[in-house]
This record gives C-alpha cells, sequence and structure tokens, in this order.
C-alpha cells in the first residue's frame, strides 16, 4: 500500500515576499505564524544573516488541505516555460458560456492584482475552456 505524504510546491522567484502574498489573493491562502519566539516574519527576517534576509517566504492553505507553498529566492531570472504550472480550478462544473464567463470574472480579479491574462482556450472536443495567465514574475498558471 503506498504511503500518503504532504505536498510542498515550491516557486524560484525574485521576491519571495511578494510573490506569496500575490498567491495568497489567489488562493485564499494565508501567512502561518512567525516561528516561536518572534512577534512576526520581519522580526524573524532580521534576525537572519543579511545574506539570508529576504531569501524564502511561504504560505499555506488555512484549512490544512491544500498544498503549502514555499517561495525562494534565487538569482537568475525566469527564461522558458515552466514545465510545471498551478491549475486555479474556477469553472469546476460549468461549461459553455457559464464557465467563459466564470473564468472571466476570476481574471479580471487576478489581473487588479497583478497577474496578466496570456489567451483564451476555448472548449474543444477534449477539454473545457481554460484561460492561462501569467503571476506576477511571470510564471505562467491556467484558470480552470
Amino acid at each position: 500500500m503506498a504511503t500518503i505524504r504532504q505536498v510542498q510546491v515550491t516557486f524560484d522567484c525574485a521576491n519571495p515576499e511578494r510573490l506569496a502574498r500575490f498567491w495568497c489573493e489567489v488562493l485564499g491562502y494565508v501567512v502561518p505564524l512567525a516561528p516561536e519566539g518572534f512577534a512576526t516574519w520581519a522580526d524573524y527576517d532580521r534576525s537572519l544573516p543579511p545574506e539570508r534576509q529576504g531569501a524564502a517566504f511561504v504560505c499555506m492553505d488555512p484549512s490544512g488541505v491544500g498544498p503549502r507553498l514555499f517561495f525562494q529566492r534565487v538569482p537568475e531570472g525566469k527564461v522558458v516555460k515552466n514545465r510545471v504550472h498551478l491549475d486555479v480550478r474556477v469553472g469546476t462544473g460549468l461549461v459553455g458560456d457559464e464557465r467563459v464567463a466564470a473564468l472571466e470574472a476570476e481574471c479580471a480579479r487576478l489581473v487588479a492584482l497583478g497577474a496578466v491574462r496570456v489567451r483564451l482556450l476555448r472548449a474543444d472536443d477534449f477539454n473545457e475552456s481554460c484561460l492561462v495567465m501569467q503571476d506576477i514574475e511571470g510564471n505562467e498558471f491556467d484558470l480552470d
């Protein structure tokens, strides 16, 4: 029998806290409490050596069901398309124009947060419509 493991999704990025807070807004995630002994994450961050300050940030599903998201600073910028991406499921159970309307409404909300709309992929014989987007650092994700 397979062992069930928790999953964490890790993002390489330029600004971990900014990107984490963007995804908190997208998914309804929260920033966990600061480590014991620190009133805030900023206090904890200031306790680190200068080269580690601002190097990582995390957010999590407040219900504990969804995966934890970890953001780590890397020196290089994004160059090519993601090999793995998140699908934000906003149109589940919807079809046709009703589905597209739900995707478009969520797209408008996310664009206001700094996301970029890339293109709408209309339903075909195999797939329902989805909307391709990019987060505030250019990482692709889909509204599905």
